[in-house]
């Protein structure tokens, strides 16, 4: 059993996706059992509540969001599409796999937008993403999907106050099992063994894309972006290879 995790995409319009059309080739040379989308998978700057105000502010709209999210998740499935043709035509087995995805507190933003102002009820919503449209079998923000012993979820919380875990170890004390969220950016990754031997892995990788984020600064962008491979899945343990979007970008050009 295989799972293939993608971390945050953060699709922001005039973006080029192309390193996303380079993890679908991927996908289809390696055809593992399971997507995971870790979500965030569209940014919807248009719609935050941290940057109302500044000036990098001005000229987000929310179609422009939704247009730049369809247009990732395109690229990204494009090679599929395109490889389950090739297969129809020649009367050959398609590919297809189990598709999840954990929605994220970007896309959350459009929930939450309508929360503070109900008179946006029916105008915009996280379902105009179309995420199911696309295949993907959709959780809910912070909702836990337990998937061959792992969970997964955008992230996990720690105490009270719901807050994020920001360690893979303080997630992993926290959810006594193999657990992946996304969110944070960089690669964490930290496992430990039940008495009776089984090994738990808790991982947080919160950055796949290519784009810097200004409010992180020039250090702040220097984390680690890539996909996740999962092999030998079963019941909650698994090999686990990290892949570079640097390595794809070489791999693919």
């Amino acid at each position: 059993m295989k799972h293939f995790v993608i971390p945050d995409v953060q699709a922001k319009p005039g973006t080029d996706f192309s390193f996303l059309t380079r993890i679908g080739n991927y996908i289809v040379d390696k055809q593992p059992d399971k997507l995971i989308c870790l979500g965030d998978f569209a940014d919807m700057a248009s719609l935050s509540s941290y940057d109302v105000g500044k000036k990098s502010f001005e000229g987000r709209r929310y179609l422009k969001d939704i247009e730049a999210s369809n247009e990732a998740m395109t690229a990204l499935l494009s090679p599929l599409w395109d490889y389950n043709a090739r297969q129809r035509k020649n009367g050959k087995k398609q590919y297809l796999p189990e598709m999840h995805l954990t929605l994220g507190n970007h896309e959350e933003r459009a929930d939450r937008a309508v929360n503070n102002d109900p008179k946006l009820e029916g105008v915009i919503s996280s379902d105009a993403l179309g995420y199911a449209r696309y295949g993907w079998k959709v959780y809910n923000f912070l909702d836990v999907v337990v998937i061959d012993g792992i969970a997964y979820s955008h992230y996990f919380v720690t105490g009270v106050a719901g807050r994020p875990a920001t360690t893979a170890r303080s997630q992993l004390l926290k959810q006594h099992m193999s657990c992946i969220a996304g969110h944070q950016q960089g690669l964490q990754i930290h496992s430990d063994h039940r008495a009776d031997g089984v090994r738990l892995t808790s991982i947080i990788a919160g950055s796949c894309y290519e784009h810097n984020e200004e409010y992180m600064g020039i250090q702040g962008n220097r984390h680690w972006r890539g996909v996740l491979m999962l092999h030998e899945v079963n019941d909650g343990q698994f090999d686990l290879m990290p892949i570079s979007l640097n390595y794809l970008n070489q791999k693919y050009q």
